[in-house]
């Protein structure tokens, strides 16, 4: 490894499966001090277990504000800042328009946009000038896909925060960009497919150019790159990991 992240502190939400494990790892190899959420603590201690190095778990449900306060008080006691932020946390429940139901528009809303708003703004007295936030969204954001309507309405409005809060945010030259993945074998994807996970993943890898669908692993060098000094310019951006799905 390249020790790109040397000496920065990051945190990653929703870090204790799938994408945000991967991107902690990486983190951590890459030479970060990490510390991860997750809403489980038995997820989260596999999870240190797996990373190891200087990983710090922290239980916290990201649509929940008092968990995000507690989750940057352990930053400041323990590091005093924040260099890298990936806000990852999200849910997915797949229901077609005609069954969607109020309770799951008030879980995805909860936390895929209220999480997201709080986990960035709460930072914001921490991180550095010049630091780095990247967002997770979601190809579906930008190409129709049967149940998936509430789910890629919130991934939208991800696309949309980071447009505005990098204006918001110039006078301290933060860089945000969103790393928009598509089809990723990842825990949360293969639940919320449930009995037809395998079919649709094998559907959707017949539609992509590459011919498969993606590695969480390969997500995470996506975001490594976007919070480390090659991505210097890179700002506002949505990068579109999916082997070229949402392309065609």
């Amino acid at each position: 490894m390249t020790f790109k992240l040397r000496g920065k502190v990051a945190v990653v939400t929703g870090g204790s499966t799938g994408i945000g494990l991967a991107t902690a790892k990486r983190f951590v190899t890459e030479g970060a001090s990490v510390f991860i959420t997750g809403r489980r603590q038995h997820e989260l201690d596999k999870a240190v277990a797996e990373i190891g190095g200087d990983v710090i778990a922290v239980q916290a449900d990201s649509s929940k504000l008092g968990d995000l306060d507690r989750l940057y008080a352990t930053v400041k006691d323990r590091k005093g800042r924040l260099d890298i932020l990936f806000a990852n946390a999200g849910i997915l429940e797949r229901q077609n328009i005609g069954d969607i139901t109020e309770e799951v528009v008030d879980r995805h809303f909860a936390t895929n946009l209220k999480g997201t708003i709080f986990t960035v703004q709460k930072a914001l007295p921490l991180i550095t000038d010049g630091g780095a936030i990247v967002l997770t969204g979601s190809t579906v954001a930008h190409k129709g896909i049967g149940g998936n309507s509430v789910y890629a309405a919130t991934k939208a409005a991800i696309r949309s925060f980071a447009r505005n809060w990098i204006n918001e945010l110039k006078s301290r030259k933060i860089r945000i960009n969103v790393v928009s993945p598509g089809a990723i074998r990842t825990p949360g994807l293969m639940g919320a497919a449930g009995l037809q996970a395998e079919s649709l993943l094998a559907m959707l890898a017949g539609q992509t150019p590459l011919g498969r669908i993606g590695k969480p692993d390969e997500i995470a060098a996506v975001v490594a790159f976007l919070v480390s000094d090659d991505a210097s310019l890179v700002n506002g951006a949505d990068v579109q990991a999916d082997g070229g799905w949402a392309q065609i």
